[in-house]
Formats: structure tokens, C-alpha cells, sequence
């Protein structure tokens, strides 16, 4: 193997293992809330303003990473893990009776803490990514939906084998590894991190059509599938009367849905054609969400929960392949277009329905994701229908 090639392998590995990580930083707002009692004190607004604090630091880290990735990228995963870590110990000293603003703080941290890592981490499939986009996706997905689980059953076990405190405390040592395992990542280089376009490039795409039904798409998929990570637990919990422990296990089974739907895809991608699995994937999407609106009992719980992982698994990774043929430049660890503001915005959606449950009550935390789902699927007949009178 030329040296080259050996060090885009090792940097491949690294990347993929960073998603691990990723994963788990990203689910963890969602699996904490159960073990701070908010399943009986459900207070929906300051639970959206958690999930808010993790968005502002998301945009937070897009400015830090554009300053400190051209200059020393190694260093720069290094100082998002030992972020993590601080954010995640800080939030083991802040449960509950200790007022919001400590955890609104923690959040924050975590939040700037995830985007710069996945910022760094992506970067670090760039070549596998360009050569095969949705497969190099679906394999990250595979690690990003392992590392979820994994923070939604260490946290069920704070209500059997553990205290909230050590739980906590537990999953900041993940990101404390990780850093340790950076500290070497001499061989992120420089020159393919920062890339830039000009506003008026950004701009153009807001009047190309398919680039703004693209950016929908991504924009309500992304909201559907954190909208269930975020409010999972806490909707079974209320509406069903199931344990913590039940809901937060079920909440392991739709990240790790998630991850087998997106094993299963690649294992799909040579046979089905891809438009064929796009619209399956949502259809079984929307199904689940459908019987997750109107379930009362726990076999409704678990079947609507594996329907909507499963359909979820593909969508991004085939949008995803889609928007890199049509348009050359789009890469996902770079925020400069259309399609990076359409992602980040549909993280607010777990914000957003705190907010929404506050007025209406939790039963629309599974309604809202069941009508994105169908726009979903509106918007995917509405793609092919663009293609098709565009190539006539």
C-alpha cells in the first residue's frame, strides 16, 4: 500500500470511529431528561430550551471551526472531545433542584462541542465520500446510531445500577479516550478542511428549484428523525405509562434500528434501484409514525418505533447521493449552502415541540413528526417530477 493510501485508510478509521462519539453527544439531551425527572415534572418549555442551547452552540462551532480547522485540525478534535467532556461532567453536578441556567450552560457547551467534532470528523471521509457518498453514509451512520443506543442504555441504567451523577460522569470519559486518541491525528491536513464560497454562490442556490427541494427535504427529515430522538422517551412515558427504563430501551432500539436500516441499505443499494428504497423508506417512515400518533399499549410502542428507524435509516444517505450528483460542490462537512442551513434548521424541530407541547400536550410530539413524514413524501414525488421535466 503506497503511503498515501495507508494514510487516507488510517484517517478513514479515525473519522469512523469520531462517529461513535457523535452519535452518543448528539442523543444524549434526548435520554438525559427522563433521569432528571421531567417525566414527573414535565415542564415542556425549559425541555425546548435545553434543545435550544444545543442548536445555538451547533452554530456557535461553525464559526470556531472555520477560525481553528485551517491552523491545526488535530488539535482542534482534541479540543472538541475535552469539550465534551468538561460539558457532560459540568451537567453531572447540575440535576435537578439547581436552576435551568446551569444545564442551559452545559447544553450550550455540548453543543459546540458536537458540531466542531463532526465538523473535523467528516472532513476526515472526504475521499471516501466523493467516491462513494451514499455508502460512505450509511456506514457512518451505522457508527452514529451505535453510539446513540449505547448513550440511551447507559442512561437506563441510572434507574437500576447506577446514580444520575455516575451516569453522567461515566459518558464524559467516552469523549476523555477519544481526546487521548486525537492527541496523534497528525495526519488531518490542513489544506482540504477550509473551503469556502462566496454569498452570492450561497444565494444563487435559494433560486434553483431543485436545490430548494432538496434543502426541504433534508430540512423536514432531519426534523422528523430528531424530533423522535429527543421526545421518545418522555412520550412513552406520558402517554403510555411505560417505566423509564421501557421508554429509554426503546429509545436504544430506534437508534439501533436506525443503524441496522442503514446496514441493511448498503447491502440494498447494488439491487434496488434507489429511487424504489427512497420511497419505501419513506412510506415505512410515515406508516410508523402513524401508528406511534395512535398506539396505547407497548406492542403499538415497539412496532411504530422500529417501522419509523428502519424507514428513516436510508432517506439521508440517498438524498444525500442525489444533491452530490446535481450539485458537485455540496459536501456535509461544510456549512456554506443551502443544504447545511436546511440540516441545521431541522435540528430545531426537538426545540420546537417543547414549545408546541406546552399549548397542545405531548400527543404532539408524535403528530408533528407523522406530518413532516407526509411532507417527506410529497416532496420526494415533487423531486422526480422536477427530474423529469428537466431532462425533457
Amino acid at each position: 500500500m503506497q503511503p498515501a493510501a495507508l494514510i487516507e485508510t488510517t484517517s478513514s478509521r479515525r473519522a469512523l470511529a469520531g462517529f461513535f462519539l457523535s452519535g452518543l453527544l448528539f442523543a444524549f439531551p434526548g435520554a438525559i431528561m427522563p433521569a432528571w425527572g421531567y417525566h414527573l415534572r414535565p415542564h415542556y418549555v425549559t425541555i425546548g430550551n435545553y434543545f435550544l442551547s444545543v442548536v445555538c452552540g451547533l452554530l456557535v462551532s461553525v464559526l470556531l471551526t472555520r477560525t481553528f480547522w485551517p491552523r491545526n485540525p488535530a488539535r482542534a478534535l482534541v479540543a472538541a472531545c475535552g469539550l465534551a467532556f468538561v460539558s457532560l461532567a459540568g451537567l453531572s453536578f447540575t440535576a435537578p433542584p439547581v436552576p435551568e441556567w446551569w444545564r442551559l450552560i452545559g447544553f450550550f457547551g455540548l453543543g459546540i462541542a458536537a458540531g466542531a467534532l463532526n465538523a473535523g470528523i467528516l472532513h476526515g471521509i472526504s475521499i471516501a465520500y466523493r467516491q462513494e457518498p451514499a455508502a460512505t453514509i450509511n456506514i457512518a451512520g451505522a457508527f452514529f446510531g451505535f453510539g446513540s443506543a449505547v448513550a440511551a442504555f447507559l442512561v437506563a441504567g441510572a434507574f437500576s445500577v447506577y446514580t444520575v451523577s455516575s451516569t453522567l460522569f461515566l459518558v464524559a470519559i467516552i469523549p476523555a479516550f477519544f481526546a487521548i486518541g486525537y492527541v496523534g491525528a497528525k495526519h488531518l491536513p490542513p489544506e482540504r478542511i477550509h473551503r469556502t464560497r462566496s454569498l452570492k454562490d450561497v444565494a444563487r442556490e435559494f433560486t434553483i428549484p431543485s436545490a430548494v427541494l432538496f434543502s426541504l427535504l433534508l430540512f423536514f427529515h432531519f426534523g422528523n428523525e430528531w424530533a423522535i430522538a429527543g421526545w421518545l422517551p418522555l412520550f412513552f412515558i406520558l402517554r403510555l405509562g411505560v417505566s423509564p427504563t421501557t421508554a429509554l430501551c426503546l429509545l436504544g432500539l430506534y437508534w439501533l434500528s436506525l443503524m441496522l436500516g442503514r446496514a441493511g441499505a448498503q447491502a440494498l443499494l447494488p439491487r434496488v434501484r434507489h429511487g424504489r428504497l427512497l420511497l419505501g423508506s419513506v412510506l415505512a417512515s410515515m406508516f410508523g409514525c402513524i401508528i406511534l400518533t395512535l398506539t396505547d399499549n407497548l406492542f403499538g410502542a415497539l412496532t411504530g418505533t422500529l417501522l419509523v428507524g428502519f424507514g428513516f435509516a436510508p432517506i439521508y444517505p440517498l438524498v444525500v447521493e442525489k444533491i452530490g450528483a446535481r450539485f458537485p460542490h455540496y459536501h456535509p462537512g461544510f456549512f456554506n449552502g443551502i443544504f447545511s442551513l436546511a440540516m441545521t434548521g431541522g435540528l430545531l424541530a426537538p426545540a420546537t415541540l417543547g414549545y408546541a407541547a406546552e399549548f397542545y400536550g405531548i400527543q404532539v410530539v408524535m403528530a408533528l413528526p407523522m406530518i413532516g413524514s407526509i411532507v417527506v413524501f410529497l416532496l420526494v414525488l415533487t423531486i422526480w417530477l422536477e427530474a423529469k421535466l428537466t431532462s425533457t
